[in-house]
């Protein structure tokens, strides 16, 4: 008994880690030297940017994805600043909107043309300031269009609507010393950071209160990060008293005791947390590490379960992250890191291996979309709205390979053809029609299968039709709904 209890279910537990070949990493490129605990990378579904090494001013790289192999030197970078740019996040309503926070003070934000730099960028769609010391920390917001928060060492954190340039919200006195890192919850009411001073604070940013606070979440003096998870619930990497890396999960409810508290290894790189909120699952990179290890969080104890470590040879120096909307959905691929090497960037891809070849929907149940949920003005005025979710079904492509079998469940599975409805069938009349000649006397049921299999797809297909209308007018009615209840309308 006491061993069936230690293996536990989940279907995350045979999660693949693996990078990509040589030919489809990004080499050459200098990444920066600069000593600031950030992930020196932001990916998005179209651009990679990178922070670089820059002589007499700070740089970063964005390079279209499809832009693999060796960088030139001479590849044009976004340099517009004067000091180092510590750091960088895409805009997430927009592919081709880029924030960036430097030591000369600023954050300024960039407009990437769509087929990415043909020449330096040296001119910011807007610049921002307000912070008195470097910048070392910039987050959009989740689901409010043009709102960004940047967190200086200074320790004031500035909340932004970069639509009109101007400062929204000042909160210079809530943090006594040097804030590591912000990140937002799933709606983007509250905030929660985690600060030299060892204390986890829950902030809302609007009425500039403090709603909860964790002194000493971690005993140790090295860096913290601490995230919000999808439930309201943080999650919180440190070190203890005795330089043990550890990971927590708290109830911002009652902070007293973590719900759990895990003691990982003994290394000192800070632990930079990527959370997942459509699977739960929580990857935990260490900078200077050459190891991914991820865990599940569930509802029940321990809360926090391991699950498998990624392992190469070579350590980190930063990573990137894919948002869910930009993976690979036919290849079962659940997650997409960047790993910065000193002198490359390589891709490692995590999937959960599937024998189906039809869409997994426990895999990829609807996720944030790029369309922002409200407008700064609303967010100001007190509006919150969960992101608007879309489904990943659309970017289901089957492979060429499962087009060409014949099996009744492959073909049916075919939700998006590569060719002509009718071509596809023809096609898979005449395979059939190939499969059956060793067997002449069953060819008049072969033929009478693919009629019947014409109208099953007939039928699919119309149904999906209906569905795709529903589910546009039930997401207009929840829309109208949500204007009235907020009296828009």
């Amino acid at each position: 008994m006491s061993f069936r209890k230690v293996v536990r279910q989940s279907k995350f537990r045979h999660v693949f880690g693996q990078p990509v070949k040589n030919d489809q990493c990004y080499e050459d490129i200098r990444v920066s030297r600069v000593t600031w605990d950030s992930t020196f990378c932001a990916v998005n579904p179209k651009f990679l940017a990178v922070i670089v090494e820059a002589s007499g001013g700070g740089a970063f790289l964005v390079l279209p994805l499809s832009k693999t192999g060796r960088i030139d030197k001479a590849y044009p970078t976004v340099c517009g600043h004067t000091g180092p740019v510590l750091d960088i996040d895409w805009c997430p309503h927009n592919d081709e909107v880029i924030a960036s926070g430097s030591e000369d003070c600023t954050v300024m934000v960039w407009q990437i043309p769509e087929n990415g730099l043909a020449a330096p960028l040296t001119e910011p769609v807007v610049v921002l300031e307000g912070h008195t010391k470097r910048v070392g920390i910039v987050t959009w917001h989740p689901t409010a269009r043009n709102v960004l928060l940047s967190a200086g060492c200074d320790n004031v954190v500035l909340i932004w609507n970069v639509g009109t340039a101007e400062e929204l919200y000042r909160l210079d006195s809530l943090h006594p010393d040097l804030i590591y890192n912000v990140s937002w919850n799933r709606n983007g009411s509250l905030f929660c950071s985690a600060c030299k001073d060892k204390s986890v604070r829950i902030i809302d940013p609007r009425r500039g209160t403090l709603v909860a606070e964790r002194e000493k979440a971690h005993e140790g003096a090295r860096p913290m990060r601490a995230i919000f998870l999808a439930d309201g619930k943080v999650f919180t990497t440190g070190f203890s008293r005795m330089s043990e890396r550890q990971l927590a999960l708290w109830d911002p409810e009652n902070l007293e005791e973590p719900m759990a508290l895990q003691e990982l290894d003994s290394s000192n790189g800070a632990l930079l947390p990527f959370y997942d909120p459509d699977t739960n699952v929580v990857y935990v990179c260490g900078k200077g590490d050459s190891s991914i290890r991820y865990f599940e969080i569930t509802d029940e104890p321990p809360y926090i379960h391991f699950l498998n470590t990624f392992t190469s040879k070579e350590p980190q120096r930063g990573m990137g992250s894919m948002p869910k909307r930009g993976l690979e959905v036919s290849k079962c691929e659940i997650a997409r890191f960047y790993k910065l090497h000193e002198r490359k960037c390589e891709p490692i891809v995590m999937t959960v291996p599937r024998k189906s070849d039809l869409f997994q929907d426990d895999l990829y149940p609807d996720t944030a979309g790029p369309e922002a949920a409200l407008e700064a003005e609303a967010w100001v005025s007190g509006q919150d709205a969960e992101p608007v979710l879309i489904s990943l079904r659309e970017a289901y492509v089957p492979s060429k390979q499962r087009d060409l079998k014949v099996s009744r469940r492959n073909v049916l599975s075919d939700s998006r053809p590569a060719v002509a409805p009718g071509s596809t069938r023809a096609g898979a009349s005449t395979a059939a029609a190939s499969t059956n000649t060793t067997a002449p006397s069953s060819s008049l049921a072969g033929a009478g299968e693919a009629r019947k299999l014409e109208e099953v797809m007939q039928e699919l297909r119309a149904l999906r039709a209906l569905v795709k209308e529903q589910g546009e007018r039930i997401s207009r009615l929840e829309e109208q709904l949500g204007r009235m209840e907020n009296g828009d309308a």
